[in-house]
């Protein structure tokens, strides 16, 4: 029997504590040895939808699945057709002042390592250092499923270009994971293309697509940087799926504080020491000024 990866989840009804005081995500930071997990809603100020906010993606896009876009080259024309379009504004999205802030903290050492679930650049972008681990991949590189060749995403928006010289479809608002809602008919007049390395083997975006597995290495790069620290510290993240969840478990199951901020209830919240409601960019620039470290250019 086929089962859907876990896209929602329902709240138990238990209460726990929120506050709007930055004081506790101060303190946790200010002793240093923090890893940041850091998810959708820390991108939102870029203009980058997160799944399941207020206004989030989910309400009204289904997002392709792993299970669907190996099972059918239909499936896999609609998703190159939405994706082509949305790399231009994925591409294009800008830093903000949020990511310039994890950027700052690593620089100064309070924070010591940073996991995203996000796949759009912006950590690296914004100057953390490379080894950001991103545990869903990054939406600027792809890979040939037959013969695992890496490649560049622009180069293959190039190939996309040169096969659909008058794409013309209208696209609608992007998605988190950098496709746009596209009418259909459209998505019949796209052409993909195969890899150039092998031929003729199916072409991926290097991310983790709901129902896939993140991979063992990366996972255990992560437990690396949660077991190494002295605090975890969630930024923007909804926790619903397993991939983010296990590292905020890990940490508490250690005795190590979690602190979480996000905008709404998280699926992590009985495991967290503190659990703040504020507008993280904001919330982050004035946790750079209290803890000492460099100040974040707007």
């Amino acid at each position: 029997m086929r089962t859907r990866p876990t896209l929602t989840w329902k709240p138990t009804g238990e209460f726990f504590a929120r506050t709007t005081s930055l004081d506790a995500m101060v303190e946790l930071v200010a002793d240093r040895g923090v890893v940041v997990l850091s998810g959708a809603g820390l991108s939102t100020e870029s203009g980058i939808p997160d799944y399941r906010g207020e206004s989030g993606a989910l309400r009204r896009h289904t997002p392709m699945t792993f299970e669907d876009f190996v099972g059918s080259a239909e499936a896999r024309q609609r998703y190159w057709a939405r994706s082509h379009l949305g790399w231009r504004a994925m591409a294009g999205a800008q830093p903000n002042v949020g990511h310039r802030a994890v950027a700052a903290l690593r620089a100064s050492g309070h924070v010591g390592g940073v996991i995203t679930q996000n796949v759009d650049g912006l950590h690296q972008a914004a100057g953390t250092p490379p080894e950001v681990v991103d545990l869903h991949g990054s939406l600027d590189r792809v890979i040939c499923l037959t013969c695992g060749t890496l490649s560049a995403r622009t180069e293959l928006e190039r190939r996309l270009n040169e096969a659909n010289p008058v794409f013309d479809g209208v696209a609608a608002r992007i998605n988190p994971d950098g496709d746009v809602d596209l009418d259909e008919d459209a998505v019949l007049r796209f052409r993909s293309v195969d890899c150039d390395s092998c031929g003729d083997g199916v072409l991926k975006p290097d991310v983790v697509f709901f129902g896939e597995n993140v991979p063992k290495p990366r996972v255990d790069r992560c437990n690396e940087l949660v077991d190494g620290a002295a605090a975890l510290l969630v930024l923007g993240s909804s926790l619903t799926v397993m991939s983010g969840l296990r590292f905020v478990r890990r940490a508490a199951e250690a005795g190590k504080p979690v602190v979480i901020v996000n905008k709404g209830v998280t699926r992590g919240d009985r495991y967290a020491s503190a659990r703040i409601e504020a507008p993280l960019g904001a919330a982050l620039v004035e946790l750079v000024g209290r803890v000492g470290a460099e100040p974040v250019a707007c």
